[in-house]
């Protein structure tokens, strides 16, 4: 038996998620169905969590559009949703006069686009912004900022989910069936009924798009690495410092996280493999090796952890990379809105490209507003980020704030039973990793990760062998070493 919705999501990362909120706004049944077992384990959660400012977009294109309007709106999301924004600037620095000619030109673009706040600086104007930087002059875009991209990929599904949108986590979609009333989704799980389907699904997105017959895009993935350096670095760094940018490619740049500690990267590599995400040694040191040019201060002894993220890339017959695809081909795939390529800047335009989206599906079918909706969603408390006397008053009211469970990140257990109760029902390690940072400090979960699994199997009582790290297969344990060896001792092995 189908479960049956009037809107079916593929995809839960940022746009899937930001359309499910948006769509939540109607009284309607929406599913999201995304084959991971959490948000924005792909794309949306690897990358630089950089607030883009627009200036860096082909005019009249939508990744132009889309990032000055999700730039513009981000103070507002950061305050509904609960989720660390910091509108810190950035710079693009040069030094040599073919530099100077490509800022002018940005300078140019920008202002087309509807970019605020650029200015081209001098030396002086840029060690003042940034003391520790290398270079003659930059161009400061005052309007960009950084963000935390898990926070904020799932505060959007969270309140969707509490607007009345149901997620479907482990449901990889194998085949969609079109029928005169809408579409038959079918799933490793279960089978969906549906009058409209949403293809938000990132790196997914030319196989969901083919299976709705709207065939012929070629999309590849484009793999970044990066390095991660421990919190005391973040202090000789404001914002985050760029090369002067090509047409394709921004560089190898260093940015602050809203958490304190320091990115390098990411670098930029053609991948067929888009479930590969390991970091060779050679990529760590070219990276270290690059960025040093812009920001003497990237040494081995503060490297802490090492990720990649792969982009989903529309390109041409020549290879071209093209612009965001968001259409309804009503003669091929009527009520079927088809997403392709969706990359940078996805991240800072995920709210306008999913109100694009819902007027284009409107324009097909009218819909009534949801009396009820909310667009508030509080996040989880952060003990270490309380003063003094807030912290007090949360021991009092509750005891587990006064255990200590992540000492890096100074994460309580009272944060980490809230993350394991989360309303989407996420039960992996980096689902408590993303909501909570314990694990993500200098010793890199070597202390508190064990505690964490306890926690999860004692809280929602699963076995220990059956808690996973992060995705299907992932599992932290396999079972007890003197058991096992016990056995093979008797079996002679």
């Amino acid at each position: 038996m189908a479960k049956t919705y009037d809107v079916v999501i593929v995809g839960a990362g940022v746009i899937g998620s930001a359309v499910a909120r948006e769509l939540s706004r109607y009284r309607l049944r929406t599913a999201v169905l995304e084959k991971n077992l959490d948000v924005c384990n792909e794309t949306s959660g690897r990358n630089s969590a950089v607030v883009h400012g627009g200036f860096a977009y082909d005019t009249g294109t939508f990744k132009a559009r889309f990032c000055v309007e999700g730039n513009r709106m981000m103070e507002q999301l950061s305050e509904e949703l609960d989720f660390p924004f910091v509108r810190c600037g950035k710079v693009l620095v040069g030094n040599t006069e073919e530099d100077m000619q490509q800022l002018q030109r940005t300078m140019i673009q920008g202002a087309e686009n509807g970019a605020e706040g650029l200015e081209l600086i001098d030396e002086e104007k840029l060690h003042e912004l940034v003391p520790a930087v290398v270079g003659k002059f930059a161009m400061w875009s005052k309007s960009s900022g950084i963000m935390d991209p898990f926070l904020f990929n799932i505060g959007l599904a969270e309140n969707a989910h509490a607007n009345g949108v149901s997620f479907f986590f482990d449901h990889e979609v194998t085949g969609i069936d079109r029928y005169k009333e809408g579409y038959r989704i079918h799933t490793v799980r279960e089978k969906f009924d549906t009058r409209w389907v949403v293809n938000a699904s990132g790196l997914g997105c030319k196989k969901i798009s083919d299976m709705l017959g709207i065939t012929g895009y070629r999309v590849i993935g484009s793999k970044g690495n990066y390095i991660v350096l421990n919190k005391k670095m973040g202090k000789l760094l404001p914002m985050p410092v760029y090369p002067v940018p090509s047409n394709t490619y921004m560089g190898i740049h260093v940015t602050p996280t809203v958490d304190g500690n320091v990115t390098v990267g990411p670098d930029a590599e053609t991948t067929d493999d888009l479930s590969c995400y390991g970091v060779p040694q050679k990529n760590i040191d070219e990276l270290a090796k690059s960025a040093s040019g812009l920001w003497p201060h990237i040494r081995k002894a503060d490297q802490i952890r090492t990720f990649s993220g792969i982009l989903p890339k529309w390109v041409d017959e020549n290879g071209v990379i093209q612009d965001f695809k968001i259409e309804i081909q009503d003669e091929i795939a009527p009520r079927a809105v088809n997403l392709v390529g969706i990359e940078s800047p996805g991240l800072t335009g995920a709210v306008p490209i999913a109100q694009y989206v819902v007027e284009l599906m409107k324009e097909r079918e009218t819909f009534t507003e949801n009396p009820s909706f909310s667009p508030i969603r509080k996040g989880i408390v952060r003990f270490a980020d309380c003063s003094r006397k807030e912290q007090e008053r949360l021991i009092a009211e509750n005891p587990d704030y006064g255990e200590m469970i992540c000492q890096c990140e100074e994460v309580t257990r009272a944060e980490i039973l809230e993350a394991i109760r989360n309303p989407l029902g996420v039960s992996t390690m980096t689902g408590i990793k993303y909501r909570t940072r314990a694990m993500m400090g200098q010793c890199q979960a070597g202390f508190c990760q064990m505690k964490i699994e306890r926690m999860i199997e004692e809280e929602l009582g699963i076995p220990e062998t059956e808690i996973l790290y992060s995705r299907r297969g992932s599992w932290l344990l396999s079972g007890k070493l003197r058991e096992k060896t016990a056995v093979a001792e008797r079996e002679g092995v």
